[in-house]
């Protein structure tokens, strides 16, 4: 419950930031913006999932070909009391899982192949049970809102830069413009970069709550904390070996490790807490 207000928080911190820079442009600007968010969070609802797998070239697979992972995905739904998901393979030597979908009946689980040859069988339990509890906690849907409304944010703040550079700020009077102008200006360059630290906040702690809750749905979380400590050591070979390369940055955050790492300095921008604190808090539930 507390993890849900501070989504809903930030959330909300993410669309008044929206409506901060629309409303430099008056009325009309406010409202420009909100019709950005509407047609983008529409297309984000009803065609992420399609977008994503097609990006990753996902095939699905039926339990024909992979009997032992429908028999893991069967077994889980039913103990969550979820509908059976669209089942996913992604031919990679890269070790992740992820979700998506915009709702339990409309969802689907991917694993590349690189996962399922470095994990033993109950950690890749606990990896399907963590992409299950984003599933039933509606995680998909509410990554894909703050990743859609974030980039609306940069989007219309890079168009505001370039309306201000010829002469297109609008929204307020000729006597204020210089003042203005100044203001609006630190806005747009600092609102994008405020934005997608608010997603990747809202991000870290969507995962912290899949642990927890696939831990319980498993039963096993020893079994996901060392799969963990696996897919991050594996992400780091990746990295140096520059495999890292065929992740799209904007679907990082569906992973259920970082593919993307990054200097220490740059953890403010990481799409997932730490590794070791995830490892931590599962191992005190055992």
């Amino acid at each position: 419950m507390k993890s849900m207000f501070k989504t809903t928080v930030l959330l909300a911190a993410l669309t008044g930031l929206l409506v901060i820079i629309g409303s430099f442009w008056g009325p009309g600007g406010m409202a420009i913006a909100f019709i950005f968010a509407i047609i983008m969070n529409f297309g984000s609802y009803w065609f992420s999932d399609k977008i994503v797998l097609a990006m990753y070239h996902a095939k699905e697979v039926t339990e024909a070909e992979f009997p032992n992972l429908y028999r893991v995905v069967r077994g889980l739904t039913y103990k969550a009391s979820l509908p059976m998901p669209k089942v996913y393979i992604v031919e990679s030597p890269m070790a992740n899982a992820f979700a998506t979908g915009r709702n339990p009946e409309h969802a689907a689980v991917a694993v590349t192949t690189g996962i399922m040859q470095i994990l033993t069988p109950e950690e890749l339990e606990g990896v399907l049970a963590h992409e299950l509890a984003h599933v039933s906690n509606r995680d998909t849907l509410i990554s894909a809102t703050a990743a859609t409304i974030a980039g609306v944010i940069t989007m219309i703040a890079s168009m505001a830069q370039w309306a201000a550079i010829f002469g297109g700020f609008g929204g307020r009077d000729d006597n204020d413009n210089s003042g203005g102008i100044i203001g609006f200006l630190v806005l747009v360059l600092i609102a994008p970069i405020a934005a997608t630290i608010i997603q990747l906040a809202i991000s870290r702690s969507r995962e912290f709550v899949a642990d927890e809750s696939g831990a319980k749905m498993c039963g096993k979380p020893r079994a996901l904390a060392n799969a963990l400590g696996k897919l991050h050591r594996s992400a780091d070979i990746s990295a140096a070996n520059g495999r890292a390369a065929d992740i799209n940055p904007s679907t990082a955050h569906m992973m259920i490790v970082n593919p993307l790492r990054g200097s220490a300095l740059m953890s403010l921008f990481s799409t997932h807490p730490p590794t070791e604190e995830r490892i931590a808090r599962l191992n005190r539930m055992i």
